[in-house]
């Protein structure tokens, strides 16, 4: 496991449960940042770093299941667990569907919650190394000459060498030339692990 710090924002109007969540969670390492407001959290400059986010479900001025999707169309990707005095089923599903981590009602248990944070933390880490992985796969296929995207997409739908030749009226020898620079640059070591790669990137292929 990483070592990195994770931070937690804390967005809660009640400053008494913010300070206990504040200490709670620096007890255990984590670096905490307590907004009394969403507004307070937007306007705020925020490190772009590993963590979460506990969002009271009851806020002034908009609340944290409009909040959750404001983070979304802001393209913030923070997990989410909610915690509220006043939740009820309907509003536990409504923040789940949207993608929350957990929703606790209060009084919780402080194990409780530092589960939560710690299975949060764990979504951000793997949808950061997924986003660095994606971002470095689309950074080897923007190598690829434009005659090297057509012959990528031509292997993945299946074509053979001499296929490919007819299709681009190229002779098989430069074809495979091609090929071997396409399976280089994606450091492909198959064409199963060519086909993988084109669907992470989207690469519609030839029909």
């Amino acid at each position: 496991m990483s070592e990195e710090r994770a931070v937690v924002f804390v967005v809660d109007d009640d400053s008494s449960v913010r300070r206990s969540l504040d200490t709670l969670l620096r007890s255990v390492g984590h670096d905490v940042r307590p907004f009394s407001s969403a507004q307070e959290f937007m306007q705020a400059q925020r490190p772009d770093a590993l963590g979460c986010l506990v969002l009271d479900v009851r806020l002034p001025g908009m609340s944290g299941l409009t909040f959750q999707q404001e983070l979304t169309k802001a393209g913030i990707a923070l997990p989410v667990i909610f915690i509220t005095g006043h939740g009820d089923v309907p509003m536990g599903v409504r923040a789940m569907k949207a993608g929350a981590v957990e929703f606790l009602t209060k009084p919780f248990d402080d194990q409780v919650l530092l589960d939560a944070v710690h299975a949060a933390i764990e979504c951000d880490r793997e949808r950061r190394r997924t986003s660095a992985q994606l971002a470095e796969l689309q950074a080897r296929y923007r190598t690829l000459t434009e005659r090297e995207r057509e012959v990528f997409k031509l292997v993945i739908a299946g074509r053979l060498n001499k296929q490919i030749a007819d299709e681009l009226s190229l002779s098989v020898v430069t074809v495979k030339v091609h090929r071997a620079q396409v399976m280089r640059k994606m450091l492909a070591k198959s064409i199963v692990d060519l086909v993988r790669m084109a669907d992470q990137l989207r690469v519609s292929r030839a029909v």
